[in-house]
């Protein structure tokens, strides 16, 4: 749908400025389907349960993100998008801690971010309420706890540097949201992005402004410093 697009594509356009399709990549809370649906190389999804068969690029790892099964520097790029706003607030630096751990080069970090985030969200909740629809399972899980925000990421790992990308504006955001409500409208997206997929994403592209919905941080490592 194009909410996932609007999400990944600017993920993948910070991806492929520092990785070929043959690097090493994790997605961290990938679920069943993840980076799969876009990004052509195989790579290795991690989440706690999948709920369906994952997609043939994916080799996937059953486990918790603050708690990774992996040597130090085992990837070159981690990916971490819309997990941080599902993760308990007293464990969302552990999981930050661990992508940084496991990546050589690049860790991407995409969450909805802040307070005026999460009342769009709570505004979404109470709309598909009012319309007698039953919230998806990630709109539920948002209600649980606040967002994080930028302060998250105030204190980098030594030897990394940050670019932040806004990510849908508030208004776009709701906006799509509504929009795919409506099955006509979610076929419309299907056959847009199908057919036309570079003209989509740079229509989404200029969506993407302050004040935004999501918040994506690039994180490169500088030097060969330790996380400390």
């Amino acid at each position: 749908m194009l909410n996932r697009a609007s999400r990944f594509f600017p993920i993948l356009r910070a991806l492929r400025s520092v990785l070929a399709t043959g690097g090493s990549l994790l997605e961290i809370g990938s679920g069943s389907l993840g980076l799969g649906e876009y990004w052509p190389g195989v790579f290795v999804g991690c989440d706690v349960a999948f709920a369906a068969h994952p997609v043939k690029n994916m080799r996937a790892v059953c486990c918790s993100g603050h708690r990774l099964p992996f040597q130090d520097r085992s990837f070159d790029a981690v990916v971490v998008s819309d997990v941080m706003e599902h993760v308990p607030p007293a464990q969302r630096t552990d999981v930050l801690a661990e992508a940084v751990r496991v990546a050589r080069k690049l860790v991407i970090i995409g969450y909805p971010c802040g307070p005026a985030a999460f009342d769009l969200d709570q505004k979404l909740f109470r709309e598909y309420q009012a319309r007698d629809l039953v919230p998806p399972l990630w709109l539920e899980e948002h209600m649980l706890h606040p967002f994080p925000d930028e302060n998250l990421l105030v204190k980098l790992p030594v030897g990394w540097k940050s670019d932040v990308i806004p990510n849908e504006s508030l208004q776009f955001h709701y906006w799509m949201m509504k929009a795919e409500m409506s099955p006509l409208s979610n076929y419309s997206f299907r056959l847009a992005l199908r057919t036309l997929p570079a003209l989509v994403e740079r229509l989404l592209q200029r969506a993407d402004r302050e004040p935004s919905y999501r918040k994506i941080f690039v994180l490169s490592r500088e030097t060969e410093e330790q996380y400390a």
